[in-house]
């Protein structure tokens, strides 16, 4: 497994830790954003991460028989651990702000699922899956991601997370930003932000 040095050097050498002033998908604002496209688009260095992620839902979760990641930021993702781990992966997407099963994809009663992502910040995403998982009365093993970065304060997850990476990154409501924070122009590199 990669430590926690070697991950974040991969994470700054791929520009996917970003700094900034940065508006969340959860609309939380923060001083970094990891965008983990910019990891993936570099197989050969995000295959370490994966490889590392992987295991540790092998040692966690007995039983999977599918994976279910959000769009867009947990397709690739999605993929790349069910390949790993040789597992039927879909993925859901955003119709009118609300995530539904498309493209023929569809979860069977009684179907262990796992969620993947690439980051979890507040678990929004995670628990829109959650809702799909029920409705088809599936049932839900639990959650993976890349990046950790929740907080007991900000998580709606009630479920134990398992990720490559634990990132402790404060976040801020719009009306509690710190001053140096107020300075820096905003970016919204969310996909739950385009129209």
């Amino acid at each position: 497994m990669l430590s926690h040095k070697k991950s974040l050097n991969i994470l700054r050498k791929t520009n996917a830790l970003l700094e900034g002033h940065f508006v969340l998908s959860s609309g939380l604002h923060s001083s970094k954003y990891i965008q983990c496209a910019k990891l993936l688009s570099f197989p050969s260095k995000a295959e370490k991460i994966c490889k590392s992620l992987a295991n540790k839902i092998k040692k966690k979760f007995k039983k999977i028989d599918l994976i279910l990641a959000p769009a867009m930021g947990g397709i690739i993702i999605g993929y790349e651990i069910g390949r790993l781990l040789k597992k039927e992966t879909i993925f859901c997407e955003r119709v009118r702000g609300t995530f539904k099963l498309r493209r023929g994809f569809n979860l069977k009663k009684g179907t262990k699922v796992l969620i993947v992502e690439d980051v979890i910040t507040t678990g929004k995403s995670s628990m829109e899956c959650v809702r799909l998982i029920n409705k088809a009365r599936a049932s839900l093993v639990g959650f993976a991601c890349i990046i950790d970065r929740s907080t007991k304060k900000s998580l709606k997850i009630n479920k134990h997370i398992v990720s490559h990476l634990k990132l402790d990154v404060p976040t801020f409501k719009s009306n509690q930003l710190p001053k140096e924070l107020k300075l820096i122009p905003i970016t919204r590199p969310g996909s739950r932000f385009i129209k």
